[in-house]
């Protein structure tokens, strides 16, 4: 099944959690994957060549041409997903938001990387002239949490295109519908600014996936999951006969520190913002704070438990992602924990949040299980005595998307040294502030050491996101005539050139 397939709205209602279930979509066979990467692969040929600004104002129509579409996609992400208006509504001007900053990023060219480094006779050096071009078809995988921000039209779709590069996506199982009319969408809107509708693709079912990365046409991949799938698609990717770049955002615990001072200051403030920040979306956000480390204040651990006690959390997205997290709430170390406070759910598929707590030592000798990702609101508190000790516990966790500390000026001399603990093993440092909430933006880096992501350097969301999508080609003593026009020495599209 390819994204110009017709899907009636056919549906009845779940007894269960009152949501619209529609007739399942057909899943695309081996030999659909197939032509439909030959296709995008043909017209990635095209898209590669199209000027800069072309492709600008093509990411600027799609954007155009989904806000206008916004309220209809809405409709039927609410019916699939189960996720609020205001919650999808604003996930749409995100995605719109992330195209039009990638249009942006491409007309700036600085993205490009030109450097120039003239013949130098004296130094018998040759003219070489290095910029960065598209590295060919990618393949991307949709999130189950956004439909719109991480799927179709998402920030690696928006980044790849920007790029140069067609894009073939696999549409998540809990929102395919929404996938297939976002397509459509889109590829009207690529075809009324006259580009090839075909560089962008959709693919579904859990078979696609692994077939899609295996395709020797897919130059790289993104990917948006669990660590579990990821590492499936990770091992596919490198497997191949000519591996290729996969650029995976996995798990992540997303560690919050607390020193001393903020928590005798601002106790209240504190416990209101994580319990906000745990049952953000569920707890169904990638940068949800997993643990945090809070000194053994009986004051503090009162005001986190009773505002933790107070939440209401809604439906999970789907029977797996409630089923999973049920799963790791009852884990035997888990569950051994004392039980600091639990909120209340509503609605099937829903579950109350819930934390635990732990002391140092303990969560240090239980860490491999203690900082697995729990999906949903489950987290984990986790005492200490005398700050000193946190940082030979820092420096053992796992890579995250993020970590956070909240200090006050009587923690500064603490302060120092557990950022830098912690800066080994994050994408994003936060100053007393809360994870939950990625901004797109140039300087973003939303990435981190293994698990967080296969690849620490890159970023899924942000400008230099397009990076993932690039590759370097030098060019030895060509003609000017011959040249991209960005390392030409009139340099007439006016981008950053690094001469030396």
């Amino acid at each position: 099944m390819t994204q110009d397939t017709q899907l009636e709205p056919l549906f009845s209602f779940d007894p269960h959690t009152g949501r619209r279930v529609y007739d399942p979509v057909a899943q695309t066979t081996s030999a659909e994957l197939a032509a439909t990467v030959e296709r995008a692969a043909l017209a990635d040929a095209t898209w590669a060549q199209t000027p800069r600004r072309q492709r600008a104002s093509c990411l600027e129509a799609i954007a155009a041409a989904l806000d206008a579409a916004a309220p209809g996609l809405v409709d039927t992400a609410m019916a699939e997903s189960g996720l609020p208006s205001a919650r999808l509504t604003g996930e749409v001007s995100r995605t719109t938001g992330q195209l039009r900053m990638f249009a942006d990023v491409i007309r700036d060219g600085g993205y490009l990387g030109a450097i120039i480094c003239p013949h130098d006779a004296a130094r018998n050096q040759p003219d070489v002239r290095r910029v960065l071009r598209p590295i060919g078809p990618v393949g991307v995988f949709s999130a189950s949490n956004f439909p719109f921000a991480f799927s179709v039209a998402g920030g690696d779709t928006a980044s790849a295109l920007a790029a140069g590069s067609a894009v073939v996506v696999k549409a998540h199982e809990g929102h395919p519908r929404t996938s297939a009319q976002v397509a459509a969408v889109v590829r009207q809107a690529l075809h009324d600014a006259g580009a090839p509708t075909d560089i962008l693709q959709v693919v579904y079912g859990k078979s696609a996936g692994s077939e899609l990365v295996r395709h020797p046409a897919i130059r790289a991949v993104g990917f948006t999951g669990s660590l579990a799938g990821g590492r499936a698609l990770f091992d596919i990717a490198s497997g191949r006969p000519d591996p290729i770049p996969f650029f995976g955002e996995l798990g992540s615990i997303n560690p919050v520190v607390v020193l001393p001072s903020a928590a005798q200051l601002r106790r209240t403030e504190l416990a209101d913002g994580y319990a906000a920040s745990l049952t953000l979306g569920s707890g169904q956000f990638c940068t949800n704070p997993g643990v945090i480390f809070v000194p053994d204040d009986a004051a503090l651990l009162t005001a986190i438990a009773d505002a933790v006690g107070a939440t209401t959390v809604g439906p999970l997205l789907t029977e797996r992602i409630h089923d999973g997290f049920q799963a790791a709430v009852t884990d035997e170390v888990w569950a051994s924990l004392p039980l600091l406070a639990s909120g209340t759910s509503d609605g099937a598929w829903s579950v109350p949040a819930q934390i635990r707590r732990a002391s140092l030592d303990q969560f240090h000798s239980a860490r491999d299980i203690l900082t697995e990702e729990r999906f949903g609101p489950a987290g984990l508190v986790v005492t200490y005595s005398d700050a000193s000790q946190l940082l030979p516990v820092l420096t053992q966790l796992p890579g995250s998307l993020t970590a956070s500390v909240h200090a006050e000026d009587g923690d500064a001399e603490l302060a120092a040294p557990i950022a830098e603990a912690l800066s080994a093993k994050v994408g994003r440092l936060i100053w007393n502030g809360w994870p939950t909430g990625v901004a797109v933006s140039w300087a973003m880096h939303h990435g981190g050491p293994w698990p967080a992501s296969t690849a620490a350097s890159h970023t899924s969301v942000g400008a230099t996101a397009i990076a993932r999508w690039l590759r370097p080609i030098a060019y030895q003593d060509w003609p000017q005539s011959l040249l991209p026009e960005e390392l030409l020495d009139d340099n007439p599209t006016g981008v950053l050139q690094l001469r030396r």
